[in-house]
């Protein structure tokens, strides 16, 4: 009875919080934005979905729609709900590696056997950091069942024997290929270039200093308070997702975190005191081919100009049993970040949709 009590104080608190919040703009707009998440919802069968909007440092909108749990009928709350945010993690290890780069640590033009003895060199040329932050590097994505992985891996140097042996799928520079295995790559890279551990490192050096307190890895043993349950849509039929143990690609889609926590995360990019401003125009500027072509991604980042003609640096990440939108618009100074917690859905237009609500 007692922590029943308490979760309804805590939910009480939370909804005077989010009305509050949501005064902060004009009712018509939230009205409007609320009913794109509705028809996503209905459209798409999401259970849950968490919506957070920042602008200049501040939260103006922040709202839970459905289930985290829906046979508890446990609420979405966007401050504590915990969501896997899939290749979001790749943005998040990129402060990791910006960090060591601006602390003179990592050469991103170096060879990765530099830092990473071990894993083999390819007869189709140099691999770097910066092209297997790029997605240039010519390692491989999943193939299989890779996706749905349940074996659990003890260190990052472990996770590399998946694909290290394989061939490049081109060489290093020519072609952009995306590649979350890149990134387990890049976890080895940072731990050798700092000398720890990397999800120790990112705590103490991104997710402590952001004060993103509800971000952590998703250890599937772990009990992680707060973490929502996790679906799917099959033939039409609604059902749990199956379970994964993402231990073999934290850096590239293995933490939870709430859509709360990944807006102070968007701010500490256009706000100082994280990297260089430099450092960020670095990390948001597409890189090229070994052929001169624009990727559309930098180092880590996706980046943009949208319709109006707002420039943008994002990334979206579907993880099984979530999918995660993250966008910033650095002149404008606002995050928009949405998380459902269904595999496979896309969100089209609507993300952007909402957006711009607030952006006008």
């Amino acid at each position: 009875m007692k922590n029943l009590a308490k979760s309804l104080i805590l939910a009480l608190i939370i909804t005077l919080l989010q009305a509050a919040v949501s005064n902060a703009v004009p009712d018509s707009t939230v009205e409007e934005a609320s009913a794109l998440i509705r028809g996503f919802m209905a459209d798409t069968h999401s259970p849950g979905v968490a919506i957070t909007i920042g602008q200049k440092g501040k939260v103006i909108w922040s709202e839970g729609f459905g289930y985290a749990d829906v046979e508890q009928r446990v609420p979405v709350w966007p401050a504590i709900t915990r969501f896997r945010v899939g290749s979001v993690a790749k943005p998040m290890t990129t402060v990791v590696l910006a960090k060591l780069y601006e602390q003179g640590r990592l050469d991103l033009d170096a060879p990765v056997q530099k830092y990473v003895s071990s894993f083999p060199k390819k007869e189709e040329g140099t691999i770097t950091t910066r092209l297997l932050a790029g997605h240039l590097a010519g390692i491989r994505h999943y193939k299989g069942d890779e996706f749905f992985i349940l074996k659990h891996y003890s260190s990052v140097l472990e996770a590399l024997t998946i694909f290290q042996d394989d061939p490049l799928l081109h060489p290093p520079g020519s072609k952009f290929s995306y590649s979350s295995y890149g990134w387990n790559l890049i976890s080895a890279v940072v731990e050798a270039a700092s000398g720890q551990d990397f999800l120790g490192y990112m705590d103490e050096n991104v997710f402590g200093p952001i004060g993103m307190t509800r971000t952590t890895a998703d250890q599937v043993n772990n009990i992680i308070p707060n973490r929502t349950r996790y679906y799917r849509l099959e033939d039409g039929v609604f059902l749990n997702a199956p379970p994964v143990d993402n231990s073999y690609k934290w850096a590239g889609g293995g933490f939870v975190s709430t859509s709360e926590d990944l807006v102070r995360f968007g701010f500490a990019h256009i706000q100082p005191g994280l990297l260089k401003p430099e450092t960020v125009e670095l990390l948001w500027t597409s890189q090229k081919t070994t052929f001169g072509e624009e990727t559309g991604y930098g180092i880590g980042w996706r980046s943009g100009i949208d319709d109006s003609g707002r420039r943008w640096a994002g990334h979206g990440g579907g993880s099984v049993g979530g999918r995660t939108f993250l966008r910033i618009y650095p002149e404008e100074q606002t995050v928009v970040v949405i998380i459902t917690n269904m595999s496979k859905v896309r969100y089209g237009d609507v993300a952007e949709k909402i957006a711009g609500l607030f952006l006008e």
